[in-house]
């Protein structure tokens, strides 16, 4: 059985659009693509480097696949340990419109969202890794589908664009599980799903 794991980058404001480059995700007028850029550095480098160590296969929304399908195949170094994973290992993409992916390895997945993913789970041995795909995400984690979610949180409000947790979002509890922080400020915290969250009060007894 197969473990779905999310690699995301947010805001501290959670905005996940555009984190790669200014063109990489302009809509709805953003234009603050490439936040991400100024924090990169060898902590950030090497938990990349360990995650994609452990993955099987790729799940990603469409928006996501086409700018990794425009990018990565053109890497051919077979030390690069993110272009070695993503250009060799079984891809799949979620998409109603995609038809014929030019990309070696790639399935579509365009059917029942839940049926399929579930169905992915347990044919694959190890990790299926969501990279970005904020709105696939979303729709895996109103699913409870996500099993690991590994959120980095950036130093930076950007005050605009698409945030992973909108309002409406499945009330969901995660277990956390480890965690660092970067030299340029960056929180890489890992989280387990852990089901619905649990509520008390600290108001003071009755009778106290």
């Amino acid at each position: 059985m197969g473990k779905l794991v999310s690699q995301i980058f947010v805001s501290l404001d959670g905005v996940y659009q555009g984190p790669g480059g200014p063109q990489e995700d302009p809509r709805g007028g953003f234009e603050q693509g490439g936040w991400t850029v100024p924090f990169s550095d060898e902590d950030f480098g090497r938990f990349v480097t360990e995650v994609f160590g452990g993955v099987d296969a790729f799940l990603l929304g469409r928006r996501t696949y086409d700018i990794f399908a425009g990018y990565w195949p053109k890497v051919t170094d077979p030390a690069d340990p993110v272009a070695s994973k993503l250009n060799a290992l079984p891809k799949y993409v979620a998409s109603s419109t995609l038809t014929d992916p030019a990309w070696t390895g790639t399935t579509v997945i365009g059917g029942d969202l839940a049926k399929e993913v579930a169905a992915l789970k347990e044919r694959t041995e190890g990790e299926i890794q969501v990279h970005g795909s904020g709105a696939l995400l979303q729709s895996l984690l109103a699913l409870d589908l996500v099993d690991t979610v590994h959120l980095l949180t950036f130093p930076v409000v950007l005050g605009a664009g698409l945030r992973l947790f909108p309002e409406g979002s499945v009330p969901t509890a995660f277990r956390r599980t480890g965690g660092r922080v970067t030299s340029t400020g960056v929180s890489i915290q890992s989280y387990d799903f852990a089901g619905r969250p649990e509520y008390g009060s600290f108001e003071l007894p009755e009778n106290a």
